[in-house]
């Protein structure tokens, strides 16, 4: 402020005044001020500004971690912001893989002086808020008592197996996600279910936990594509694991589709650039991250959304890495 107040020949107080949208400024001075203000980039520091006015107009979206789920969700988010005259803030706050209550001490930090509300993604305690408007995106837990976007695990799951089916496939593998996710159980309720509903019965010994990371993926995939009778698809958890189940194939000289189908579920940005592109389950997670968005606008503005649970629908993606047999 001292500097915008040299630059422009007027005292700090007249800056402030400018800067707060004060009385006793002429609009000659004003207009220089705000002249300067723009050469020098200035800006007021939201700790500041929310001590003041109890407000900064910053939505935050916290993150345990970048990654490919998050990063399109907050494309979502980043897109749908543009009119509300809100601004973004992404923060990761958590550790890999997240580390339970890693919200809470993001919202600690973050909550009611840096954002006005906050868009959690897949967190790990449901009602953390710290005084502040939040909205969850895919909790661990499922939906509860604060208001949530997500999309149709088990529909999802449904779709996958009944596309393997389809193709002819009996010998059918579950990749499956973390255990303590309500995502990984709809998608494996829903596989299981599909398998029934068809008359097949799900043969245990294909059935293995992925963790929904590459890492923790790579030995229950090798273990599946190692088996004397492997079997001839597999269903994983998230693409993730879909694309890291592809690359042990290959390590073992398995082809893919013709040696082993591979489906996956998300549709991230990689499934379509993998080798070959992955045939998977598309949740829209960029309009999940703007509907989301759009939720939280609407508490931050005291009106009560029409639904305090948004689930988006999921959809087929077919590409090149399942085949008929």
């Amino acid at each position: 402020m001292e500097d915008v107040a040299r630059a422009a020949g007027v005292s700090v107080a007249t800056v402030s005044k400018v800067v707060n949208g004060r009385y006793g400024v002429s609009r000659a001075t004003f207009e220089r001020v705000s002249t300067v203000i723009d050469e020098l980039g200035y800006e007021t520091s939201l700790g500041a500004q929310s001590l003041r006015s109890h407000k900064t107009n910053v939505i935050g979206v916290l993150v345990a971690e970048f990654e490919p789920f998050s990063t399109e969700l907050l494309k979502g988010a980043s897109e749908a912001i543009g009119s509300t005259g809100y601004e973004l803030l992404a923060y990761s706050g958590g550790h890999k893989g997240g580390a339970v209550g890693w919200e809470r001490r993001s919202l600690s930090r973050l909550g009611g002086t840096l954002i006005d509300g906050a868009i959690i993604v897949t967190p790990t305690v449901v009602g953390a808020s710290n005084g502040v408007p939040v909205v969850a995106v895919d909790p661990h837990t499922g939906p509860s008592g604060i208001p949530t976007v997500d999309s149709d695990n088990f529909a999802g799951a449904v779709l996958a197996t009944e596309y393997l089916l389809g193709l002819g496939h009996r010998r059918i593998a579950l990749l499956g996600g973390r255990t303590d996710l309500e995502s990984a159980r709809l998608r494996e309720d829903g596989f299981r279910q599909a398998m029934a509903a068809a008359g097949v019965e799900v043969d245990e010994d294909l059935v293995r936990v992925g963790g929904y990371r590459p890492e923790t993926a790579t030995a229950p995939a090798r273990e599946l594509l190692t088996l004397d009778d492997r079997p001839t698809a597999i269903f994983a958890a998230n693409d993730l694991s879909a694309i890291r189940t592809m690359e042990v194939a290959h390590e073992l000289g398995l082809r893919v589709p013709d040696d082993v189908s591979v489906i996956g579920f998300d549709n991230v940005p990689e499934s379509a650039l993998a080798n070959p592109p992955l045939t998977t389950i598309d949740q829209p997670l960029q309009d999940i991250g703007a509907a989301a968005l759009r939720m939280l606008v609407e508490l931050l503005e005291g009106r009560e959304p029409e639904s305090t649970h948004v689930r988006l629908p999921t959809a087929m993606v077919e590409r090149a890495s399942c085949r008929r047999i």
